[in-house]
């Protein structure tokens, strides 16, 4: 039997799980449950997450960030359609809307090796937040509270363009 790579690596990584408190724990106790797109709060813009994978040398690293739940994009008319306008003015694509955040692996060139190599990662959302503001203010909060920039196993290079690695 022949296992497809794009089939081992579906099952290399867990899929999304989203923080929620739990009250059987206690006050501020929080709880993983798998997240699915129905799970989505209408009006929510995105998310804030914390991906983990363990390196081939045994270390642990993570990163924090933020991802769109959807993403707009141009998609060009096909021959036919474009043959059949009559307004040569007129635009020649569609903007489409798209759920796109199940398949991400960050903006980070190691996770994104990581995946490609195999590593089993941990995506957890840590917040859904409902505007780009908001989702912007809570990646940066996190990264803060977190420390990325002081801890070494923090892939994060950068807060917000502005703080670095190394460099406070």
């Amino acid at each position: 039997m022949k296992i497809s790579k794009s089939k081992i690596k579906k099952d290399m990584f867990y899929q999304w799980k989203i923080e929620i408190e739990d009250p059987d724990l206690g006050p501020g106790k929080k709880r993983l449950w798998d997240f699915y797109d129905d799970m989505i709060p209408e009006g929510a813009v995105g998310f804030v997450y914390l991906m983990n994978y363990k390196s081939s040398d045994g270390k642990f690293y993570s990163y924090i960030g933020k991802k769109n739940f959807y993403s707009k994009r141009k998609k060009k008319f096909g021959k036919k359609a474009l043959a059949a306008m009559t307004d040569k003015r007129a635009k020649k694509y569609e903007i489409v809307t798209k759920l796109d955040y199940e398949n991400y692996f960050s903006s980070n060139k190691e996770l994104k090796q990581a995946y490609k190599d195999g590593r089993m990662i941990y995506r957890t959302i840590l917040k859904i937040c409902f505007s780009k503001m908001e989702l912007t203010y809570e990646e940066t909060k996190a990264q803060f509270e977190y420390e990325v920039l002081e801890k070494e196993y923090f892939l994060n290079g950068n807060i917000l363009g502005r703080f670095y690695k190394g460099k406070i």
